[in-house]
């Protein structure tokens, strides 16, 4: 009996650790959806991941409530990641580039991503971004935390935005602070 009260209670997963996890168990057992998946950040097959996300509960006629969900599982199919990672989207975007958050190039990226004003504009424009860090970034993406934060872009713009500038200029002092 006494065990039992000294256990600490669990939260129960979040929608988005449900799903991401689900997308990584997928992608390795089904090769078939993993294709679907990977296909799925383009506008006309799209369709092909619907059944996926129908079975997560995903409202599939409401924009702001799909594009999130579908961007993910695609980065998630096309990086063939085999588990969620801890790196977060503004430090990964200054990763991409030999001279970090210092670089021009990395800068004029992440000026474009945080002059986002809609999610589907976001999405569009953090596509090939994902493709980008999934070549020169050898550790993996925080896919539930980027998913959180693209939820949330529609209610509360700025703050995502925020937290990716934030991310991008924090100088990375340690590799505690990536986990954190």
């Amino acid at each position: 009996m006494q065990s039992q009260e000294k256990q600490p209670e669990t939260a129960p997963p979040s929608r988005e650790e449900r799903f991401v996890t689900g997308v990584l168990k997928l992608c390795a057992e089904n090769k078939g959806m993993a294709a679907r998946l990977r296909r799925a950040d383009n506008p006309a097959t799209e369709y092909q991941s619907w059944e996926l996300l129908a079975a997560y509960g995903i409202e599939l006629d409401q924009e702001r409530e799909r594009l999130p969900f579908v961007t993910v599982a695609a980065a998630i199919a096309k990086a063939k990641a085999e588990r969620n990672g801890s790196l977060r989207l503004g430090r990964a975007l200054a990763a991409c580039y030999e001279s970090g958050n210092a670089s021009d190039q990395a800068k004029a990226r992440l000026r474009r991503l945080l002059a986002c004003d809609d999610l589907a504009e976001l999405c569009r424009i953090l596509r090939p971004l994902l493709s980008l860090i999934d070549s020169k970034v050898g550790q993996g993406l925080d896919y539930i935390r980027l998913l959180k934060q693209l939820r949330h872009f529609s209610f509360n713009a700025q703050q995502v935005r925020a937290q990716w500038a934030q991310e991008f200029y924090a100088q990375a002092s340690s590799a505690e602070e990536e986990v954190a």
